[in-house]
């Protein structure tokens, strides 16, 4: 009936809508065939018992293949020879489409009837093999003289080659080298498209993309409970680097021609792959080795977590400029809010060891200085980065970042010093309170002169609203909480250092500018007079 059918719609073009009907047919034949399913039924003899007890029928299979391959040839050639045959460019392309969905189809229902979907080198040998046979189709076409519908058939050619082999890798592969092998898959896709500029390539090179994100959000381990405990250099690095890589070379390739959605497709990815590939290693590392554990105080993981975030912002921000990608410009921004989240709920509140009573460590070189000094120092240099090319606002946000970052790590490092590795021991001294003051006080100066040096307005803003909560501290705390010295030095220290800033202002932002010189000849026009 099959062949009939195909036989009747080579003949009379009007029977065309027949041939995807009997495509779907051979297919369920192929699905639906009556054989035995279970391997584990076909077993060898009983040995010495054999034939006292019942055995299941063994099955075979070689019907079912040479029905298959049949079925597959009769597709794949009609398809094929049918290129240039018509002047409406609708029927090749139906019967390219029948001649790779079909053969992949059959191939795909055999697998599951006889494998099990179990992992096959034998059909992920034929798989391969139809995979060169349309690559092979597919070049063919190209040399052909140009006619209705070709070059759409030789974009779906090319799509079955790829389909073909993202099936082979299937067969052959499991867990993480299928990942792997499919993220390659992507970038093999992309230089392709660079020699034979299909449309079709570039929507499918995104769309196996998706296949990839779809595998890591299956089981985000990649190889699940084996993933074990040795940092970086484990199958996250192997699962989530080598995809960022092929996606990062994919999306640089599809972006030479157009910048099209395809192309930013596969350059998000790339972006996602990159931030989960960073991501999931300071995980690893911290929870050692289980990406679902809560080991340990939080204060490490959120502040290598942000630093990350913040590095990868200030990467997108240099690479924006280069590319002028909309995918880059929007993935830089969205790093840089998910850092500022992070600061807020994670470092502000969750995190912070006045909060948490975490011990924080020695002096100097602790968790404070990797949880708030070390994201100070990169929101900062965002903050310079983007200068020049985003709005006042995001340099504010990002200037504003790295002064409340860095007031947090002076504050905690000077509490280290009275209080010990547990902040949230001991009571608060004169002395302490004095030394917050006196801190913020030469923190609010160090950021005038930065931001006189730098030409940076945010910085002296910043300046002006650490110097502005010193005062209000010494008012409103030190004057009515501290005694004796500490009140007076407290209050004589504030002074100087106004005195010191105001002077500073009218030296250097305010000058004095020179009296007027008299034009040439008012003196002796005055004599005259």
């Amino acid at each position: 009936l099959v062949a009939a059918t195909v036989g009747a719609a080579w003949r009379s073009p009007a029977a065309l809508g027949a041939v995807p009907v009997a495509a779907a047919v051979a297919v369920l034949v192929m699905a639906e065939w009556a054989t035995e399913a279970r391997l584990d039924s076909l077993i060898a003899p009983a040995g010495p018992v054999a034939g006292a007890v019942p055995e299941p029928v063994r099955a075979s299979f070689t019907l079912h293949l040479l029905a298959g391959f049949g079925c597959a040839a009769l597709f794949g050639l009609a398809g094929f020879f049918a290129q240039g045959r018509s002047e409406r460019p609708v029927v090749p392309q139906v019967w390219a489409w029948c001649a790779i969905a079909t053969p992949l189809a059959v191939l795909i229902a055999l697998y599951w009837r006889i494998a099990g979907f179990d992992r096959s080198i034998p059909f992920a040998g034929l798989a391969l093999l139809l995979a060169a046979l349309y690559a092979v189709a597919t070049e063919t076409l190209v040399r052909r003289p140009m006619r209705p519908g070709l070059a759409a058939g030789q974009a779906i050619f090319a799509v079955g080659s790829v389909g073909a082999l993202a099936l082979a890798l299937t067969m052959a592969l499991d867990k993480g080298w299928l990942t792997v092998a499919l993220a390659l898959t992507v970038a093999g896709i992309a230089v392709v498209e660079r020699q034979r500029p299909l449309p079709a390539l570039r929507r499918l090179a995104a769309a196996m993309a998706l296949v990839v994100l779809a595998r890591i959000g299956w089981e985000p381990r990649i190889v699940g409970e084996v993933l074990g405990t040795t940092p970086v250099l484990n199958w996250l690095l192997w699962g989530y680097g080598v995809p960022a890589a092929a996606f990062w070379t994919a999306g640089h390739l599809l972006r030479k021609r157009a910048d099209d959605a395809a192309a930013r497709t596969v350059d998000v990815l790339a972006i996602l792959f990159t931030v989960l590939l960073v991501s999931l290693e300071i995980r690893h590392y911290v929870q050692g080795g289980d990406l679902y554990g809560t080991r340990g105080g939080p204060l490490a993981e959120a502040g290598l977590q942000i630093a990350a975030w913040l590095a990868l912002a200030i990467g997108l921000e240099r690479l924006r400029l280069r590319t002028r990608s909309i995918a880059h410009d929007i993935g830089g921004l969205v790093m840089a809010g998910l850092a500022l989240v992070g600061i807020l709920a994670g470092l502000v509140v969750v995190a912070n060891p006045l909060v948490t009573g975490e011990a924080v460590g020695g002096p100097l070189v602790n968790l404070i200085l990797l949880g708030y000094g070390l994201p100070a120092v990169l929101a900062a240099v965002l903050a310079l980065v983007a200068r020049h090319t985003r709005p006042m606002a995001y340099r504010g946000v990002a200037a504003t970042a790295a002064v409340g970052l860095s007031m947090l790590w002076l504050s905690l490092e000077i509490r280290r010093v009275y209080h010990g590795t547990v902040l949230t021991v001991g009571p608060t001294t004169d002395l302490e309170q004095y030394t917050y003051s006196a801190a913020w006080l030469g923190f609010g100066v160090v950021l005038l002169v930065a931001g006189i040096l730098l030409r940076s307005q945010p910085a002296r803003l910043a300046s002006a609203a650490v110097v502005t909560l010193t005062v209000g501290k010494v008012f409103l705390y030190d004057l009515a909480g501290l005694t004796g010295i500490f009140r007076a030095l407290s209050f004589i220290g504030l002074g100087l250092v106004l005195v010191g800033i105001g002077l500073l202002y009218q030296r250097l932002l305010f000058p004095r500018r020179p009296p007027a010189m008299p034009p040439a000849g008012a003196g002796t026009d005055a004599v005259v007079s």
